[in-house]
């Protein structure tokens, strides 16, 4: 990542794995800092998916500008190119009225869309997404991981067999280009014209554990299953990312008497702590900004009045000097 011009525009990446506390820090730095949060959460992007997303509530979106959050119906799936146009706007919107854009979520594709820039992928048309999903419901996403190996080894040796999101997705463009989707993915266009810098949180894995345990029976207090049953209702591709969306399956089997309460509880806290160890190694493996300062905080962070005071000059000192 080559050094940004001084006079570009600055926006703030606020990254971390599912429950780090980066939306409560993205808040309190945004009323300190006058900022607009922008979500770079791909989950976060679908109007349904409130409670089980952990997306800011009504009172916390009033305390600041929030964009793209609950923008996207879920019968429509985004992608990294799609957010990197939106977030631009965004950032363009906030500068424009004075504001320091703070992008804050845990997918790490979208920070990189916007640091790093995006590849130009041809859409591969409804019929082969179709024809993607399809396979992937019949054959199970490690079958489909083996096929993909045989045609798209580059690509498939990126992916774990169990991420049928990116398998599918790799399958279609292959399908659709006669081209594997690293090959695309090595003909990136240019960065995003700003100057970037990141907060990166890493809390320790057992605090992770308990804050994961604990949001979600906070949301099974705020609706989650309400939510769950509600989405159901709209009769959507279960192939769908928002069908996918961490607790939607295991909830969705709860509802239809497959499963007790408790053993999706209990399969959510397995499949989100799985997510966030990948998202760890994610964010260990990327340069999120040349200026990163990387946090090891307590996941039940929610106020900046929970650092000590050395880590709160640590952190302002680190924001001033971005200019």
């Amino acid at each position: 990542m080559s050094q940004p011009p001084p006079t570009l525009p600055l926006a703030l990446i606020v990254a971390g794995p599912t429950a780090s506390g980066k939306s409560a820090l993205a808040l309190a730095l945004a009323e300190r800092m006058g900022g607009t949060i922008i979500n770079a959460d791909s989950m976060q992007v679908y109007r349904e998916l409130r409670v089980l997303t952990a997306r800011p509530s009504v009172e916390e979106e009033a305390l600041a500008s929030h964009w793209l959050y609950g923008i996207r119906p879920a019968a429509d799936p985004g992608s990294a190119a799609w957010w990197r146009e939106e977030a631009l706007v965004a950032m363009q919107q906030a500068h424009a009225e004075g504001r320091v854009p703070i992008l804050t979520g845990g997918t790490g594709l979208y920070f990189s869309a916007l640091t790093d820039g995006i590849a130009d992928i041809p859409d591969p048309g409804p019929d082969t997404r179709a024809e993607a999903r399809r396979l992937l419901a019949e054959l199970g996403p490690a079958a489909l991981h083996a096929g993909l190996a045989k045609v798209d080894p580059a690509t498939a040796a990126r992916l774990h067999p169990s991420d049928g999101q990116r398998i599918t997705r790799a399958w279609e463009v292959w399908r659709a280009t006669g081209q594997g989707l690293a090959v695309w993915q090595n003909r990136r266009g240019p960065p995003a014209p700003w100057r970037f810098a990141a907060i990166l949180l890493t809390p320790p894995r057992e605090a992770l554990r308990d804050a994961i345990a604990t949001r979600f029976a906070a949301m099974l207090r705020q609706g989650a299953l309400e939510e769950v049953r509600a989405l159901l209702d709209l009769g959507l591709d279960p192939a769908l990312p928002a069908m996918r969306a961490h607790g939607v399956p295991e909830l969705s089997a709860h509802l239809r008497g497959e499963i007790t309460l408790e053993e999706a509880g209990r399969r959510i806290e397995l499949v989100t702590g799985q997510y966030t160890k990948r998202q760890a190694t994610w964010f260990r493996h990327h340069i999120l900004a040349d200026q990163t300062l990387t946090y090891t905080i307590d996941a039940r962070f929610t106020d900046l009045a929970q650092f000590s005071e050395r880590e709160r000059e640590v952190l302002f000192s680190f924001i001033q000097r971005l200019g």
